[in-house]
């Protein structure tokens, strides 16, 4: 409650404090309104997610972090801009998709420059996985999407492996314009490569 408290009014009330970890989040009540929801796990500072809001008022908009520092800046730049359509949830990503999303409820989740735990020995520690995939796909509606991104190779090719060993996800051609995150501006500044998918729900062939 002392972090909290270090935000004003407005601030701390862009952050959303689930009653239950046992239950799905009910969205109408989180937003106070029936909308296309959008979730971005492990958000960041925000950036990324307050600028979506800002393009799409049609659609909610809920960022994951388990960091409070991270989750004060996010509230700090929803309030600043008075965004109604965005909100932040101090938790771990996966816990999230796994526990508190009821099935169908999600219309895009970003999975944005993730930590790529580069040493072989940490690898399990990657957040994409089968099991995570097998989750993002129960929670998206029918033909929602999931847009990833990093700037690490190695990760980018075991991403690939993990999709094309699954018959539930299809990678989508279509054009999106997605704004850069702080991370990605900073990679390109640095001459980096960004690899990114998009990828779209599919029912697997029985």
């Amino acid at each position: 409650m002392r972090g909290r408290a270090k935000l004003h009014t407005d601030e701390a009330a862009v952050e959303y404090v689930p009653k239950s970890l046992t239950s799905a989040l009910e969205f109408d009540k989180v937003f106070s309104r029936l909308a296309p929801l959008e979730i971005d796990l492990g958000c960041g500072d925000g950036a990324f997610l307050a600028a979506l809001a800002q393009e799409n008022p049609t659609h909610n908009f809920l960022g994951i972090e388990r960091l409070l520092g991270r989750v004060r800046s996010v509230c700090r730049k929803v309030a600043r801009l008075d965004l109604k359509n965005a909100r932040a949830l101090q938790m771990e990503s996966e816990f999230t998709v796994t526990h508190l999303l009821a099935p169908g409820s999600v219309t895009m989740f970003h999975l944005l420059f993730p930590d790529p735990w580069p040493k072989r020995r940490h690898h399990r520690r990657r957040a994409f996985t089968p099991e995570f995939l097998s989750s993002i796909h129960r929670a998206l509606i029918a033909g929602g999407l999931f847009h990833v991104a990093t700037d690490h190779a190695d990760y980018f090719h075991q991403i690939e492996r993990v999709i094309a060993a699954t018959d539930i996800f299809v990678i989508s051609r279509e054009q999106y314009h997605f704004p850069p995150t702080s991370f990605e501006q900073k990679y390109v500044a640095r001459g980096l490569s960004v690899h990114r998918l998009l990828l779209r729900k599919v029912s697997p062939v029985r």
